[in-house]
């Protein structure tokens, strides 16, 4: 046996357990899930199948479009927010001076927090007597823009989406410092040679050197946002009147509130299917647009 297949069978061995408790854990229960779409059942008892009817029941349901559409706005916020805001910051604190560390750590933290913990700091900040939001517009002047974020349908949604972006910008940060640190000096070195500085340096040169880790984000932003859940559960728990209803709240309601398991297996499904079109358009996208 050659030294090169000796370690790709290491390697083989050495992913296998990954692979299988991956496989039990995500891989199985998907399939099972997709498999009880199909049928009516309550947890318990007989699973009674009833072919597409509860996915005919699901596109039918206009609360579950308003679902969609509002998880369609997370993910926009996600994508234009933490992607460039991380982008930006990464930019700004790629060096390794004792400032630029505290200020990522500083950034990094409210992923390090629990999401009921972020979801009732924020709970507070948008509190329309005591929250510090309504508390500063009053100070600067703008007491007509006071509003009782959560519970005005027609800003909850997107009062939302600020908590969101500001929870999971850190690891993106993370991301773009490490591909940012791999681009080799020679280039950098070339680039200025070769007078490309500022804005002309960061789109011809940066950029397409970490293209992959952004698409990478994009990949995790959308996969992320259709599956939210705890922070806006926590926060409004999809209301009121559904207007921050999510797919994921959506699916958990109709499993454990009301027990039709089929249901929600049904939802589910759904999720992943508009997560991966999603995912599939945007890397499609954006091949072209590196291309060109």
């Amino acid at each position: 046996m050659t030294s090169s297949s000796r370690r790709t069978n290491f390697i083989v061995l050495g992913l296998l357990p990954a692979l299988l408790i991956y496989s039990v854990f995500v891989i199985i229960p998907i399939f099972w899930s997709a498999y009880y779409g199909f049928f009516d059942w309550k947890g318990i008892g007989e699973a009674k199948f009833n072919g597409f009817d509860n996915y005919v029941e699901a596109l039918k349901d206009p609360i579950f479009w308003l679902a969609l559409k509002n998880n369609l706005i997370v993910v926009a916020a996600s994508v234009f927010g933490q992607v460039p805001i991380a982008l930006v910051l990464a930019l700004v604190l790629r060096k390794s001076n004792f400032f630029q560390r505290f200020i990522r750590s500083a950034v990094f933290m409210p992923m390090v927090l629990s999401s009921v913990v972020v979801g009732i700091i924020w709970s507070y900040i948008y509190h329309p007597q005591i929250g510090i939001l309504n508390f500063l517009l009053e100070a600067v002047g703008l007491e007509s823009w006071k509003k009782a974020w959560l519970s005005d349908k027609s800003v909850s949604m997107l009062a939302l989406t600020v908590p969101i972006i500001w929870n999971y910008i850190g690891p993106y940060l993370i991301m773009f410092i490490a591909a940012l640190q791999n681009i080799p000096s020679d280039i950098d070195d070339a680039a200025m040679i070769d007078g490309a500085t500022g804005s002309r340096k960061l789109f011809s040169v940066t950029l397409p050197m970490i293209w992959d880790t952004v698409k990478v984000t994009i990949v995790l932003c959308i996969s992320g946002s259709l599956k939210a859940f705890d922070l806006i559960y926590v926060m409004t728990g999809g209301g009121p009147a559904h207007s921050t209803e999510l797919l994921a709240s959506y699916m958990y309601n109709n499993t454990f509130s009301v027990y039709r398991f089929g249901y929600g297996s049904a939802i589910s499904t759904l999720i992943i299917i508009i997560s991966l079109v999603l995912i599939a358009g945007s890397q499609r996208l954006m091949r072209r647009n590196q291309a060109v």
